[in-house]
């Protein structure tokens, strides 16, 4: 197995472009399974090939358990991403945050606003040995810098469309 690095601090850089400039793309496809049903028994497989989870009800929505389910899959990318950001801003303040943590709670919930889903997430960050003041200005910066943070924030581009027939003449 490779020696794994860190990210180069280059990505601190602000960009100046004047159209978005993708860095990386992640595609998933999620099929349903025995239920044919993706969030109670699908399977939710990446086009590299390295996540192939197999999703589950969760027991506190009535299912079974036994699986991953889509909050828990949002929540490890939110903390995965907000200490990815986190350990990117201490390198350049010079911070060493060993045996720091993210922890991102995600609860789906009835929104009484329109009767229908909500999702609400709330992050809780542990950076022992780092002086209070500190830590709170890290944490306020990363906060402003992560991408899953700014996505909760203002929101993220969403373009839902159907996708085209692979054969047309099947209707």
């Amino acid at each position: 197995m490779a020696t794994l690095k860190p990210p180069s601090l280059s990505l601190l850089d602000k960009y100046r472009g004047r159209d978005t400039q993708t860095l990386y793309s992640a595609t998933v496809v999620v099929t349903g399974g025995d239920a044919g049903h993706g969030r109670a028994s699908g399977i939710a497989r990446s086009d590299d090939g390295n996540l192939c989870v197999h999703l589950r009800l969760p027991e506190a929505l009535g299912g079974p358990g036994g699986g991953t389910n889509p909050e828990q899959l949002f929540a490890a990318g939110y903390a995965a991403c907000f200490h990815g950001a986190l350990s990117l801003l201490a390198a350049r303040m010079g911070i060493p945050i060993p045996g720091s943590s993210v922890q991102v709670k995600i609860e789906f919930s009835r929104d009484p606003m329109d009767g229908l889903f909500a999702l609400a997430a709330y992050t809780s960050i542990r950076l022992p040995g780092v002086e209070r003041a500190i830590a709170e200005e890290l944490v306020r910066n990363t906060e402003r810098f992560c991408p899953y943070a700014k996505m909760a924030r203002q929101g993220i581009t969403n373009i839902v469309a159907l996708a085209p027939l692979e054969d047309t003449n099947t209707r």
